[in-house]
């Protein structure tokens, strides 16, 4: 029996991107195509719960009657809403994997790296082409991170600070491409920095960078991401994020160091509801 367990859709971009990745690792899994044999409501309250997510997290929005059943509606309990995955398995997000490390929603597919005994051969890459990464903690106090944000002039000052996240990023061979990082503060967060080191830029690195700092905030218990840039509106943009009247952010936002004093007037505020 494997060791690796993959609740897959072969429709879905990402749950292809995680299932090649296991491959690329030595794994044969087991592959349960969950819209043809949907999990029963014991199994799946056993997933959800064993990946550390509220029932609503695991709920697929895009391409399913989420929106036509008002599941977004705050009345539901969980058990209503399993009910509704259970007469929908499309409602279940994907991919789910098990493996002895643990169970986890693997979004952005990256994500499966954690679940496996051993990082896949080679330098893989997912169908758009972009390189899969490893997101590393660091210390805001890591000099290789003030560096790069110094190179591109973005500000260092607060980055010892309490309160924040960094990561350093790099392919599966071990090629360092970037660095990220984020201050949460509840629900909201605010993208500290984002930088792609120049050797790895126009290599779609940057998207699969912000992806993974997004997923790790939203692990955490960030639900509303905001961030401030003079430069780099459109690639946010792309990545669903909308601008935002300084007035419409919530408070304690605004009284963020990056928002009060370490970024320009001219800086644009954008923000997005995070959803996996």
């Amino acid at each position: 029996m494997s060791t690796v367990t993959i609740y897959h859709n072969p429709d879905c971009g990402t749950s292809r991107n995680t299932l090649a990745l296991i491959r690329a690792s030595g794994i044969e899994p087991t592959v349960i195509e969950y819209l043809k044999t949907p999990p029963d409501r014991e199994t799946l309250k056993a997933l959800i719960a064993r990946m550390g997510m509220g029932v609503r997290d695991v709920l697929r929005i895009k391409g399913t009657p989420y929106k036509e059943l008002g599941l977004d509606a705050a009345h539901w309990s969980d058990d209503q809403l399993i009910d509704q995955m259970l007469a929908y398995p499309i409602l279940i997000n994907r991919p789910i994997v098990v493996s002895r490390s643990g169970v986890r929603l693997c979004r952005p597919s990256d994500m499966v790296i954690d679940l496996l005994p051993q990082r896949p051969a080679g330098e893989n890459r997912k169908e758009d082409g972009t390189p899969l990464l490893v997101d590393t903690p660091i210390a805001g106090s890591d000099p290789d991170l003030a560096l790069a944000l110094q190179e591109a002039v973005l500000p260092t000052d607060d980055l010892a600070e309490s309160g924040r996240s960094f990561f350093a990023y790099a392919t599966v061979s071990g090629e360092r491409v970037g660095y990220g990082g984020f201050e949460r503060l509840g629900r909201d967060v605010l993208v500290r920095s984002l930088v792609v080191l120049p050797h790895a830029r126009h290599r779609g690195i940057g998207g699969g960078m912000f992806a993974l700092l997004l997923r790790r905030a939203f692990d955490e218990g960030g639900r509303d991401a905001w961030l401030l840039t003079t430069t780099a509106a459109p690639f946010f943009e792309r990545a669903g994020f909308k601008p935002i009247e300084r007035s419409a952010a919530p408070a304690a936002i605004l009284a963020t160091r990056r928002a009060a004093s370490l970024c320009p007037s001219s800086a644009v505020l954008l923000g997005r509801r995070m959803s996996l």
